[in-house]
């Protein structure tokens, strides 16, 4: 690399890192920047998600879906088949014949498609974490949690979902031996016994990845699922559709029309003998555009009253994961309870839960030997659970997004500062830009993020290069 070269930092590479670093790559003349990714794990692509070494923890959707290039439906499955990945594991591929493999293969997909450009050097990888990030002048200047420093000219946040939050009823046993906040701690899953009586704090993804788990190790005890509705991640359609419904066309303008408006292209599809999952893929493939016509009054009474049953319809779990549920419920080892959790104390080594049954004023009291937190990411703690983005935040660089849901950004991707203005050098890539944008959770939704945004920094770059020469 040249020293003229202007240096791009992304923090963070998992999925959303790595996407953004490899269409970059493949945007970029060579030689146009330095593209550097700071990640701790050994490898790129892999994150929080596809690191997981669990066999029992599989992608939640098709293979058929999941794709590092927008436009190629077929790019994983057909690595899949040049590689041969899946012939290894039977249990991937479902009744319909659709493909789910172990999540951890996703990770490798994605790295072996970075591969080239490490080799080449035309994207780095810094093995470490980001412990902070001063400014000078126009430049940012990293620190490392392993040591020295890194300078950049631009910053790419696509770090990893911050951990969940302890629910405030829980605080009073924070220091219990059953409390395992950390739900990505497979030490701690792993010592749970195979009889404990087991509270799981949730009802999504994370709460069916810890039950397929304990299933797997020979958990044979009672497991008690629980949230403030109760609802449990559905799973997939026997038969695979196109997304059907058009929510664009004169978008709705409340959370309360919305609804409606979904409820009756659910009825209409009943009524074809159709079930709910292509109007569901429909709404998630227009999110962008319905969530940016909503105001924000309506935007945040769509998380408040409506997010718990979008994410349920949305988050589907793998046929594999589901058969795992259903035998256990109908084997009596496995309840899901609507509830609030009002108090907890722990009492000869176990942990003794008040639980507020949803519809009624009595709480309840039950004791469990492990009580594991699966609320899903605490995204409006961000600048207190990750250092680097709270220092970008006391420079007043960045700020939440009035929603709760993230980082608050511009339409070009660009982190909003605390003026109110975008930060020209910052850019948001991934689910923590979800409060901007709307849907960007799953792998479709995130890849065309992040090709967007390589798009807007390949664009800043030369607005970048016209100011240096216009200077000279």
């Amino acid at each position: 690399m040249s020293a003229s070269e202007p240096v791009i930092a992304i923090i963070g590479g998992g999925f959303s890192g790595a996407a953004t670093a490899f269409h970059l790559a493949r945007e970029l003349p060579a030689g146009a920047a330095d593209i550097v990714v700071v990640e701790p794990r050994e490898g790129l692509g892999y994150g929080l998600a596809y690191s997981t070494v669990d066999p029992a923890h599989r992608i939640n959707v098709p293979a058929s879906r999941m794709t590092l290039i927008s436009g190629q439906d077929n790019h994983f499955v057909d690595w899949l088949e040049q590689t041969s990945a899946i012939v290894v594991d039977a249990e991937a591929i479902a009744a319909n014949g659709a493909l789910y493999p172990q999540r951890r293969v996703f990770g490798r997909y994605v790295e072996s498609h970075l591969q080239p450009f490490l080799l080449s050097k035309t994207i780095r990888h810094v093995r470490s974490a980001v412990a902070s990030v001063d400014r000078t002048g126009e430049r940012y200047r990293l620190i490392l949690a392993e040591g020295g420093t890194l300078a950049a000219d631009a910053v790419v946040i696509a770090t990893t979902h911050p951990p969940p939050a302890l629910p405030s009823p829980l605080q009073s046993v924070a220091g219990a031996a059953g409390l395992l906040a950390n739900p990505y701690d497979p030490e701690r899953l792993e010592a749970i016994g195979s009889d404990e009586h087991v509270l799981v704090v949730g009802t999504g993804l994370t709460s069916a990845d810890v039950i397929a788990t304990l299933d797997r190790k020979g958990h044979r005890g009672r497991i008690t699922a629980l949230s403030r509705h109760g609802y449990r991640s559905r799973g997939h359609a026997v038969k695979q559709a196109d997304p059907a419904g058009d929510f664009t066309n004169l978008p709705s303008r409340s959370a309360t029309a919305l609804l409606r408006r979904i409820r009756t292209a659910v009825a209409a599809a009943a009524q074809r003998g159709e079930d709910w999952h292509p109007v569901l893929d429909a709404v998630r493939r227009q999110g962008p555009a319905i969530w940016q016509a909503l105001p924000l009054t309506e935007q945040r009474r769509v998380v408040r009253h409506l997010r718990a049953l979008w994410d349920v319809h949305r988050f589907r779990i793998s046929p594999q994961i589901k058969d795992v549920l259903d035998r256990r419920v109908t084997e009596g080892r496995l309840a899901y309870r609507a509830a609030s959790i009002v108090g907890a104390e722990q009492v000869d080594g176990r942990i003794r839960v008040r639980q507020r049954l949803r519809g009624q004023h009595s709480p309840v009291v039950e004791a469990f030997e492990s009580v594991i937190v699966t609320t899903g990411p605490a995204h409006a703690d961000i600048l207190r659970t990750n250092t680097a983005i709270a220092a970008l935040g006391k420079f007043g660089l960045v700020r939440l997004d009035p929603i709760g849901l993230g980082l608050e950004t511009d339409l070009q991707g660009r982190a909003v500062g605390t003026s109110g203005r975008p930060t020209d050098s910052i850019f948001v890539s991934g689910p923590l830009a979800r409060g901007s944008v709307g849907e960007l959770m799953g792998i479709p939704e995130v890849t065309a993020h992040a090709e967007r945004i390589a798009a807007e920094i390949h664009q800043w770059l030369g607005c970048q290069t016209a100011l240096r020469r216009k200077a000279s």
